[in-house]
């Protein structure tokens, strides 16, 4: 039987999702990672269930053209495991990305499509761009970067991916003495910077001196955040509006993400004067804004957003938008108090376990004449693009973008619409 710590060799098959290639060894399934496809690896094995095996490749002895050195030197087995593909080119990283969604479709949802992987701006390399990073914390005050389906911490002393910014801070250079986890965060555009700080304990000890000036916040177990000097969070600037963003909230984490996107999903749905456009997880209210603007002081649009930081900020950004109502509550709960209204079209952009069969079916149930689905989980839109199809509305469009290079990440825009027009016209008319 073969057992966690065992070596052996075998040749790579197939990429699958979550940063893993497949091969097999004795007729069982073994997902590797640090290899690619077509390779012959030696590999051990760091993993073993009822089914399969997990392991690193430990040495590659027959190499993918498109394999290269790791830009990082602690990107690696058993070492960060930020990074998944830091040992590809960036076109392949792509290509692998594709394909993973590519699959993700047809063995979940049985949606033939073909993908392109579109490159983003502002990531020379696929380095320097991720804008909120969580460094951990040893025992000893050591920042670092968890390593691999571990709780174990691989002490850095820089991340490539993450942003000027936030390197700029100097969190890897410093000792936490009494810290579990620090989140850095910089803007994209302006100059501001923030920390979030979960302490070990019920106080909050005397932090070292950050290496540039910075917001400072606390995170209490739980996730309830205190601000302790400075700003909550930072401003971030899309398409000339400014949006407040909490420092422990969400926000497209590359620089261009933010823009590309709302780009994509006003391309998308075309919203029209008049219309009723609802934006369900909305955020700080980064569609919930461009919508708003598309529909006119005519029309509506409604933001749904359950995190009451988010809330807070999403309203203050949009407080000169007579047309935007924006609602604290669960989705599922507030489309049910939503029952009667009918939507022309609809953005969400849900978690990565994605929005669900109830939400979809809500959403089918305020007719809407388009769907805007972001998606940073292919395997999940899978599932809910499945959903879609059962309660009449079909996948019409498809973009993928890079917006995590050097992870397996990928974000998606799906966009759908009702199987039947004619008849949702009538619907919504009655």
């Amino acid at each position: 039987m073969t057992s966690v710590g065992n070596e052996f060799e075998l040749t790579v098959e197939d990429v699958a999702h979550g940063g893993w290639c497949v091969g097999r060894h004795q007729g069982q399934v073994v997902f590797v990672r640090h290899a690619l496809p077509g390779e012959h690896v030696r590999v051990r094995v760091t993993e073993r269930t009822s089914n399969l095996l997990r392991a690193d490749a430990i040495e590659i002895l027959t190499a993918s053209p498109d394999r290269v050195q790791a830009p990082c030197r602690f990107a690696g087995p058993g070492a960060c495991g930020g990074c998944d593909w830091q040992h590809v080119t960036p076109e392949a990283q792509r290509g692998l990305k594709a394909k993973v969604v590519t699959d993700q479709l047809r063995r979940i949802a049985g949606i033939e499509r073909e993908v392109v992987v579109e490159e983003l701006p502002d990531a020379p390399g696929g380095l320097g761009w991720r804008t909120r990073v969580r460094f951990a914390v040893d025992a000893d005050g050591n920042p670092g970067l968890r390593r691999h389906r571990s709780h174990d911490i691989e002490p850095v002393d820089r991340c490539l991916i993450a942003h000027p910014g936030v390197s700029e801070l100097g969190v890897t250079e410093l000792p936490w003495p009494g810290v579990r986890e620090v989140e850095a965060v910089a803007a994209a555009e302006r100059a501001d910077r923030a920390i979030v700080v979960t302490p070990t304990g019920a106080k909050l000890g005397t932090l070292p001196e950050l290496k540039a000036s910075s917001a400072v916040l606390r995170r209490f177990k739980g996730g309830r955040i205190q601000q302790v000097r400075g700003r909550r969070g930072v401003r971030e600037i899309v398409d000339g509006r400014e949006f407040r963003v909490g420092a422990g909230g969400f926000w497209q984490v590359h620089p261009a993400a933010a823009r590309v996107l709302t780009a994509a999903v006003l391309g998308a749905l075309v919203p029209k004067p008049g219309e009723t456009a609802m934006d369900l997880y909305c955020g700080a209210g980064l569609f919930t804004a461009a919508l708003a603007e598309a529909v006119g002081p005519e029309g509506r649009a409604m933001g749904v957003e359950n995190g009451t930081d988010a809330v807070r900020d999403a309203r203050y950004n949009l407080r000169d938008l007579e047309q935007v109502r924006i609602e604290r509550n669960d989705v599922d709960a507030q489309l049910r108090e939503w029952a009667d209204v009918r939507a022309d079209v609809v953005a969400l952009d849900p978690p990565r376990a994605g929005a669900g069969a109830e939400v979809v079916r809500s959403i089918a149930g305020t007719r809407p004449r388009a769907v805007a689905y972001v998606s940073c989980d292919p395997a999940t839109l899978a599932r809910d693009l499945a959903e879609f199809e059962r309660v009449g509305y079909r996948l019409t469009g498809l973009r993928a973008f890079d917006a995590f290079p050097m992870t397996h990440h990928v974000e998606c825009l799906a966009v759908l619409e009702p199987v039947n027009p004619a008849r949702r016209h009538r619907e919504a008319q009655d």
